[in-house]
């Protein structure tokens, strides 16, 4: 009786990665507009009962006695405001698909043994994720009273649906990115690019980067915005840095 030896895999070429990620482009594209078309749905309901409250209540405690509706100025304002918005909630709805792809995209580079951390690097990115956005919408309150109240007490708030929920929407973005960055340290351990000694001996530099960083991706320029990133972020720097030593030891491999 003749065994049959099972065919090697060979290895894949740059034109087979190439040709994964447009597929895997494609799906992710797909889950965006998926969850999109949720959020053109939802919009009314979201600009009601997520978006508006924070204004409304910034409005109230600066003692202006009107309605906190949003402007349009332009005819197209509205329909823009509401694809844009949509597509935010897409891209939020989606996070779980593009963590996915992400990962499975990388899979081919790592080792057997590293492959089981798909699921705790799905489960792990979305939920820092949503992290990140919870605690932009948290503070977004305080930012907004600050910025208000910067501009003096002749200065009558009057936002456009583009101008705000741009604001808003962005800054849930930016903080969602932005807590993903131990994700992104631990991963640059396990693939040896470097170590969590290297990364402990230039602590004083992440300080000042991770600062600067936070106030690039921080389109309101505010104080709170920038402590409630930063500060998450440095104390993330220090946990990725655990974390690396940790599994660098169960790997036995020098930190």
């Amino acid at each position: 009786m003749k065994i049959r030896r099972r065919a090697k895999k060979s290895p894949q070429t740059f034109w087979d990665h190439l040709a994964e990620l447009r597929t895997r482009l494609i799906v992710c594209a797909v889950a965006v507009a998926v969850g999109a078309a949720v959020g053109l749905v939802l919009y009314s309901w979201l600009l009601d009962n997520f978006f508006l409250p924070p204004y409304c209540r910034v409005l109230e405690s600066q003692g202006i006695d009107r309605q906190c509706n949003l402007v349009i100025t332009e005819p197209l304002d509205g329909f823009r405001t509401r694809i844009r918005v949509s597509l935010y909630v897409g891209l939020v709805l989606a996070m779980p698909v593009l963590l996915w792809n992400l990962w499975r995209f990388v899979t081919p580079a790592l080792e057997k043994s590293e492959r089981r951390y798909a699921l705790p690097f799905v489960v792990s990115g979305f939920l820092l994720f949503g992290c990140g956005a919870g605690l932009a919408y948290l503070t977004f309150e305080r930012a907004l009273e600050f910025l208000i109240s910067f501009g003096g007490e002749s200065v009558d708030p009057l936002f456009s649906p583009g101008a705000y929920l741009g604001l808003i929407t962005y800054m849930m973005i930016a903080f969602g990115i932005g807590f993903e960055f131990p994700i992104v340290l631990i991963f640059l351990q396990l693939a040896n690019v470097v170590s969590p000694s290297r990364l402990s001996a230039l602590r004083r530099f992440a300080i000042v980067g991770i600062v600067a960083g936070a106030a690039i991706i921080t389109p309101s320029g505010d104080p709170v915005s920038l402590a409630a990133l930063s500060i998450p972020m440095y104390l993330f720097y220090e946990l990725s840095i655990l974390i690396g030593r940790v599994l660098r030891r169960s790997r036995n491999i020098d930190s």
